[in-house]
């Protein structure tokens, strides 16, 4: 008896050094693997949990403070690729080892899922950050850039070789092309010009077994799934190559706030009714959070009018009287610049930041938040505004922004690429809460924004309920039948409101091109299943 309970104490010692054992045999198996490739800087760029410089590193790109906390799952190990050889590397000894990858190509996944997972097996992170250049060519119109570049960088690079050259892709300045593009990358231009992956024409992929293909290579299918399926699905982006479009020398930008004592809920009326049939030239974007009235201990709601005009101050002047007399413009709240100056200013930068801030890579606002999107279909009356504004004021940290669509938006079909949020759709809403310290009440705050998402859904896009896949949303699908993450029936609830009708495909070009589900997380698109596993799902 004596022996028998030696024998379970020793049992569960060993049981409690397992999870170790097993990290350690995934690093070692995978360090192992890509030294056999002469890999000479391998020590240089791989790094385990003991490296001192591993949780700079993790943490370095992240944007979303949330998903690095001390109870978020780490990576067991993670490589920092100097080639797109060295991917085909990691990508052919994961498989080997039965090692799941993670990608990161800029680390603004919203729920941080381009570096952390929920997932078994245990994980291994691939960050490339070290693949970020940019290459212009301007008699033909395009650009190469690599996946880590952020899309600062390849503004500012566009705009070295031409003051008359721009880049239709996002307003925050440190997102990784690689994965913003792959989610349909909106921004500023796009009412002129389309989304980022609108005006994609080529790119560098690497598949599940580690080959790189062009567009030719993969076909039109696959090419036609990452401009806008999301990533993490089909492959490792190694570089896109991008159309340039033509700019002025001189754009003009502007900030009008109305708070609601100024008569903001009947201005943002307004603005719904007219956003996306303004000149393309123009876009207009609404800022909204509470503020606080100067000189006294109450709260109000503050409504900031962005803007990026294609133009001279005189034509947006003539523009803005014609359309939106309503928000009251005037030629001294108007400043003229170049394009790549415009990029700061509508990023939020300081005027007296130069631009030369762009090749920093890094995210200059950092800190714990959950976001959700919609689309909106149709104005929301004032009734509704003012439930958003008492909504609002009861949330320390809100804030959430309307992007105006219209224009190109309208013109380009919902199958063009998967992205399919077009004709129709006045205006994408994104939410947000924030909070800057780990201590504070995440489920408040979560419960917040859930509860403000449950209200606006009487005022959006119906059947399916979309939204923005690079706004990624876990909570999109939670209450749907139990089951894997990646589980066709699961995943279709996500599916739909990210892609409508577009998901079906996108999960044939899945099947077909990636069988063995090797590249997967926890909204990635996944495989068909088997006709029995879908029998059983369903009962």
């Amino acid at each position: 008896m004596e022996y028998f309970s030696r024998f379970i104490v020793l049992l569960v010692f060993l049981a409690t050094l397992s999870p170790f054992c097993s990290s350690n045999q995934i690093h070692d198996s995978f360090y192992e693997c890509l030294s056999t490739y002469s890999i000479t800087q391998l020590p240089k760029i791989f790094y385990t949990p003991n490296s001192p410089s591993f949780t700079p590193l993790l943490n370095s790109t992240a944007l979303n403070l949330r998903c690095i906390g001390p109870n978020a799952l780490k990576p067991e190990a993670i490589f920092t690729p100097l080639s797109e050889t060295h991917i085909q590397n990691a990508v052919i000894c994961a498989k080997k080892n039965n090692i799941h990858l993670r990608f990161r190509s800029g680390g603004h996944d919203y729920e941080g899922i381009s570096y952390t997972s929920v997932m078994d097996p245990p994980y291994v992170l691939i960050d490339l950050s070290k693949l970020r250049a940019v290459y212009v060519d301007i008699e033909d119109g395009l650009v190469w850039v690599e996946a880590g570049a952020t899309v600062g960088e390849l503004y500012y690079r566009v705009a070295e070789k031409s003051k008359t050259h721009g880049v239709p892709a996002g307003l925050c300045t440190s997102l990784g092309v690689g994965g913003h593009i792959t989610g349909g990358a909106y921004g500023p231009m796009m009412r002129k010009f389309g989304l980022g992956a609108d005006n994609a024409l080529d790119v560098k992929l690497i598949d599940a077994n580690g080959r790189i293909l062009d567009r030719e290579a993969m076909g039109e299918d696959v090419f036609w799934a990452i401009r806008g399926g999301g990533g993490g699905s089909f492959g490792v982006v190694v570089s896109w190559k991008l159309k340039l479009v033509p700019v002025p020398e001189t754009v003009t930008v502007f900030n009008v706030a109305r708070t609601l004592e100024q008569g903001a809920t009947k201005i943002l009326y307004k603005w719904q009714q007219v956003a996306d049939k303004l000149d393309e030239d123009l876009f207009i974007r609404v800022i909204i959070q509470p503020t606080n009235i100067p000189n006294t201990n109450k709260r109000t709601i503050i409504t900031i009018y962005n803007a990026l005009f294609l133009g001279d101050v005189n034509r947006l002047q003539d523009i803005m009287k014609q359309s939106f007399p309503e928000l009251g413009m005037k030629k001294q709240d108007c400043i003229e610049m170049s394009w790549l100056e415009s990029v700061l200013f509508i990023a939020g930068y300081p005027r007296s930041v130069p631009t030369s801030v762009l090749l920093a890579g890094k995210p200059a606002f950092l800190n714990y938040f959950k976001a959700k999107s919609d689309f909106v279909k149709d104005p929301i009356p004032e009734k509704g505004l003012e439930g958003i504004w008492q909504r609002f004021l009861e949330e320390d940290g809100p804030l959430t922004i309307w992007n105006p669509y219209g224009g190109m938006m309208s013109r380009i079909s919902e199958s063009s690429i998967p992205f399919p949020h077009r004709n129709g759709t006045l205006f994408m809403i994104q939410y947000l809460t924030s909070w800057m310290s780990p201590e504070e009440d995440v489920t408040k705050h979560v419960d917040w924004i859930r509860k403000l998402y449950n209200y606006m859904a009487q005022y959006v896009s119906m059947f399916p309920r979309q939204a923005y896949a690079n706004y990624r949303d876990l909570d999109l699908g939670m209450n749907d039948k139990n089951g894997d993450d990646t589980s066709f029936v699961k995943a279709s609830s996500w599916g739909a409101k990210y892609f409508k009708d577009n998901f079906n495909r996108l999960v044939k070009i899945k099947t077909e091109f990636d069988p063995d589900n090797f590249f997967k997380h926890e909204q990635s698109i996944p495989i068909l299943p088997l006709r029995s596993e879908l029998q059983h799902s369903e009962l």
